[in-house]
């Protein structure tokens, strides 16, 4: 499977953590929080957290913690469609290809949940044909991204004649939630939205993807999942996931057996989780730093958007290593690999 083109997407309304803070100090929600939330939020914003700014879609931020579940569900409809399919309409561009060539869509979020899928949704709006196959990937949380292309490398290996669209995309701010837990309180300050769209062949020049693989613990579940409270999604964040993070990728670098000079992509998590990574690694991550601090976490696209921030770099790396991780808990990998010609 030959990667064709990346492209990302976010909302215009960007603002950095001291706005945020400013935003939350306005809102209602903030005094319903124990003095010493409300004096966690202020350090989280206002220290160095790495994140110089967020993108957020749900424009009435001022009630952004007041907004009803269908309300935030209406909200991730309406932004996630445009989102994906901005994402999707730049990288069909950069590919040269028209959206009725698609053979197959498959989305992957989890910051909301229709049905039918934003597959449907996006399909229509830029004019797949009927007979093309859409696919939605639901409840893998911040790590879906890979899994998603090793199902859209199966869609290939059964059809090696398709042209095929993935799409991450998440609306982070329609599952914005509040109480005194602290890790709610550190979603809260991480979290932002933004899809990616790959477009992928089964032949011809570019980056090869293969070797992928999974780890999933479920005994683990518990720290790091959505909850339903109120109707509305709830993250749940324990203060061991990072080091969890860190490990679960080292055993995936060990059995790729990746070198010195492969180049990493990894999902952003956050500042913590990526001093854990680099520390368990012996190795920085740029990349993964740059897009954390230009986007936050983004959930699912964030993997991607460090892997267009490396392909559109000055020298891009002949091979690259790609994780993600989030929810299950689980972690993935995969490995892309430039050649001339895959016939």
């Amino acid at each position: 499977m030959i990667l064709q083109s990346i492209a990302r997407a976010t909302p215009a309304t960007a603002l950095s953590q001291i706005e945020c803070w400013e935003l939350l100090r306005r809102s209602e929600a903030l005094g319903r929080l124990s003095a010493r939330s409300q004096g966690l939020l202020e350090r989280l914003l206002l220290g160095d957290s790495g994140i110089a700014k967020r993108h957020f879609a749900v424009e009435d931020l001022d009630r952004l913690f007041d907004l009803g579940a269908e309300e935030l569900n209406r909200a991730f409809e309406r932004h996630g469609t445009d989102l994906a399919a901005t994402a999707l309409s730049r990288a069909l561009e950069k590919a040269g290809i028209d959206a009725e060539e698609l053979d197959a869509l498959f989305v992957c979020t989890c910051t909301g949940y229709l049905c039918p899928g934003l597959s449907s949704y996006v399909s229509e709006r830029l004019g797949l044909a009927a007979d093309s196959y859409l696919q939605d990937i639901v409840g893998l949380g911040c790590g879906a991204a890979i899994p998603m292309l090793r199902s859209a490398q199966g869609y290939l290996s059964a059809d090696p004649r398709a042209t095929v669209a993935c799409v991450a995309v998440e609306v982070c701010s329609s599952a914005f939630y509040l109480d005194d837990d602290p890790g709610v309180l550190i979603s809260a300050c991480l979290f932002g939205d933004g899809a990616s769209a790959t477009i992928w062949r089964a032949e011809g020049a570019g980056y090869r993807i293969h070797d992928f693989d999974t780890i999933h613990r479920p005994v683990d579940r518990e720290l790091l999942r959505f909850v339903n409270a109120e109707g509305k999604l709830r993250n749940q964040l324990h203060r061991s996931v990072p080091g969890k993070a860190a490990a679960a990728v080292a055993e995936l670098k060990a059995r790729a057996g990746v070198n010195g000079t492969t180049g990493l992509a990894t999902h952003t998590g956050g500042r913590d989780v990526l001093d854990a990574i680099e520390a368990k690694l012996g190795r920085t991550l740029p990349a993964s730093r740059r897009v954390l601090r230009e986007y936050g976490n983004t959930s699912s696209p964030a993997v991607l958007f460090v892997l267009e921030d490396l392909l559109e770099g000055e020298a891009p790396p002949e091979e690259l290593w790609l994780s993600s991780f989030g929810a299950g808990f689980a972690a993935h990998s995969c490995r892309l690999s430039r050649i001339t010609n895959s016939r």
